[in-house]
């Protein structure tokens, strides 16, 4: 249910940033945000093919999740929020710090699953 959410939600935010969007940011602005729907859209079906999968553990599934779903979330979130700086009604910058810190649990989902297949492989 939440990689379609976050599926179905990357859809909207990609054609809210091509038509609503266009008129108020730069193409900078824009590609920053477009980089936001990416990594999300990205992650939804990275976690719809962990969910669907049986060859991965309980255990690396509910990991996976954890953090892949904190990653989109300061990761994608943070990019929106930077990227629409200029018409919010307070400083999205004091919350880049977080972006990184977003794509790296996007990175540690990766490795676990990553490390679950070797696992199993060994």
């Amino acid at each position: 249910m939440t990689a379609t959410f976050l599926g179905m939600t990357a859809i909207i935010l990609g054609a809210f940033g091509a038509h609503a969007l266009k008129q108020l940011l730069n193409t900078e602005q824009l590609n920053t945000f477009e980089t936001g729907v990416k990594y999300q859209m990205y992650h939804a079906l990275f976690l719809l093919f962990v969910g669907l999968s049986q060859n991965i553990s309980q255990q690396a599934k509910k990991m996976i999740f954890g953090f892949v779903m904190f990653g989109v979330i300061f990761f994608s979130g943070s990019i929106y929020l930077l990227a629409t700086n200029d018409h919010l009604p307070f400083d999205a910058r004091k919350f880049g710090f977080i972006t990184p810190i977003g794509g790296l649990l996007l990175i540690v989902g990766w490795i676990c699953l990553f490390i679950d297949f070797y696992k199993k492989k060994a």
